[in-house]
């Protein structure tokens, strides 16, 4: 069961950071294994707006579709992910966005989850480390292209 968090200071605002996390539709531009995304549905939940999207990640010999309920907080400034159907047996993620009193923002990100397939599990874990780094510096890198 990898999980992975960690908070990051970066010179953007909250506003922006969430907006750039909330464009699903654009990941497969800009993250590593994300070959293509697709929103199945957007609908008001109360104070949010949840989207449930598509993403097809493909990773060496592995392609794999998954579906996840993305539920954004605007008011709260955080994004929660939930696992619809897939690969995994659970994933869940979470972000939360702040701005820092001396200028740019902090972003937190939290993910758990667990492949349903004890190979690509395996394959997942002696690169899990990895990948997480890999895709935290696809967004900053994101970020940078769409901010400064």
């Amino acid at each position: 069961m990898p999980t992975h968090s960690e908070t990051r200071h970066l010179p953007y605002t909250a506003q922006q950071m969430y907006d750039l996390i909330a464009d699903v539709a654009k990941y497969p531009e800009f993250l590593p294994w994300c070959a293509a995304a697709r929103i199945r549905r957007t609908y008001a939940a109360g104070e949010a707006h949840v989207l449930e999207a598509d993403l097809i990640i493909s990773f060496k010999v592995f392609r794999e579709r998954f579906g996840s309920r993305v539920t954004l907080y605007p008011d709260q400034m955080k994004i929660d992910t939930e696992y619809l159907d897939g690969p995994f047996k659970y994933m869940k993620s979470d972000w939360q966005f702040e701005d820092a009193p001396d200028g740019g923002c902090n972003v937190s990100f939290h993910v758990d989850f667990e492949f349903k397939n004890a190979i690509l599990q395996g394959i997942i874990g002696v690169v899990f480390n990895e990948a997480m780094h890999r895709i935290v510096h696809a967004f900053e890198t994101r970020a940078a292209d769409l901010y400064r």
